[in-house]
């Protein structure tokens, strides 16, 4: 691999990150019809690879590094339910499918408020990855970058039925970029926070891949859908593999 700085490394990923955030968000700009069942799919799949990079790769990791991970990775699992559920009651992810719900004007910064916390721990868990080793740091960031476009997706559609226009859904969305890089870049800042950085980013995996993407899946009939988590953690084990044979060693 590149031999770069971990700060070089978190501004090339989080970057890569934030990117497809602002993706998502162009998309519905772009095609204001859009196959439900596409997002769908690659909401199964980032469902799939985070639930394995976070019990795997993450939680292993936090329990070497800090002896409080247990209590760090439940509050970090709190963190985002709170900002989703009582923060931002308005708010659960994948509800760019539910159209009554979007039609309160408080629904758009509500999602905002909600994604913003969870995209700024997206970043966090890179850039904490990276500073243990670059292996973990590049799943975390493959884990983070499949439901990206997503994120930007759904903070794009629910401000567009809520009365907002392109330029305001994309502001949102510019938004969710800009709290990954600030979650990514300033981690860099305090590179001894990453033992309780990393924890807390494991407890926000764990609570976005099981409590807000494996219930959208789990939503939606169909088996083709239903495989698609199994799907990710057989791509999270090519990933490792691929990684393994690039860098000669492996990393858990």
């Amino acid at each position: 691999m590149p031999t770069l700085s971990p700060f070089e490394w978190s501004l090339l990923l989080g970057g890569a990150a934030a990117a497809a955030n602002l993706f998502g968000g162009l998309v519905v700009v772009w095609r204001k019809h859009w196959n439900d069942r596409v997002l769908k799919h690659f909401i199964g799949l980032g469902a799939g690879f985070m639930l394995a990079a976070a019990i795997v790769e993450m939680l292993p990791h936090s329990l070497e590094l800090n002896p409080h991970a247990p209590e760090l990775i439940l509050v970090g699992y709190f963190i985002v339910h709170f900002a989703e559920h009582i923060l931002a009651p308005h708010f659960h992810f994948g509800e760019e499918t539910h159209h009554e719900a979007m039609l309160d004007p408080a629904a758009s910064f509500s999602a905002l408020v909600g994604l913003s916390i969870h995209t700024f721990f997206d970043g966090v868990s890179i850039a904490s990855g990276l500073l243990v080793s670059v292996p973990l740091g590049v799943l975390i960031f493959l884990a983070v970058a499949l439901h990206k476009i997503p994120e930007g997706f759904t903070v794009a559609s629910i401000a567009l039925a809520s009365g907002k226009g392109p330029k305001l859904a994309l502001l949102g969305a510019g938004l969710l970029a800009a709290a990954t890089m600030l979650g990514a870049l300033g981690l860099n800042g305090f590179p001894n926070a990453v033992v309780w950085a990393l924890p807390l980013s494991t407890g926000v995996t764990l609570y976005v891949a099981a409590s807000d993407l494996i219930p959208e899946v789990n939503h939606t009939r169909g088996h083709g859908l239903s495989f698609m988590p199994f799907a990710g953690v057989l791509l999270y084990v090519v990933a490792k593999l691929l990684l393994e044979m690039a860098t000669g060693v492996g990393h858990s």
